[in-house]
């Protein structure tokens, strides 16, 4: 197999995991409001979907890497920005609870996708946070206007 064929056999499959692995946030958002309704509270459903998600987590790490060890002595020397990702997590889960029953599930995921959207296109622009430089340009805008309207559809029918 050539070197090009390996690499894109290689990126189809991440495709076909990032697909898979965003059905999984309608699922999960839809999962987490039922959850909001049982406890009474976005707050306590976000904590209990984190809570038994670092379960899992921990469980994953312990059989593929046998450690939970760290090396803290990094904690000083690396960007403070890097540590911020599990406050946003929060933000982005206890969002969705709030913001499913409203808008509904489809509404509720490309209005999150476009955020995410926005804001990946100013990331890959800028190369910010380590990221590989893409810079914007017109068939990128041309297909983000298209989510536009997609979400003005969505939202209208």
């Amino acid at each position: 197999m050539t070197i090009n064929r390996k690499k894109y056999l290689f990126t189809s499959i991440l495709l076909i995991w990032g697909l898979a692995a965003g059905m999984v946030s309608p699922v999960q958002t839809s999962i987490n409001t039922q959850l909001r309704y049982a406890v009474r509270s976005p707050f306590i459903a976000s904590l209990i979907s984190f809570t038994t998600g670092t379960i899992i987590l921990a469980l994953v790490t312990l059989i593929i890497d046998h450690t939970m060890k760290m090396d803290w002595r990094i904690v000083p020397q690396a960007p403070k920005w890097i540590w911020v990702g599990g406050m946003m997590g929060v933000i982005f889960v206890t969002s969705n609870i709030l913001l499913l029953p409203v808008l509904g599930s489809a509404l509720t995921v490309v209005s999150v996708l476009c955020g995410q959207m926005t804001l990946a296109m100013a990331v890959d622009h800028f190369g910010w946070f380590g990221v590989q430089q893409h810079k914007l340009n017109w068939p990128r805008i041309t297909g983000f206007t298209l989510m536009i309207i997609g979400i003005a559809l969505i939202q209208h029918f």
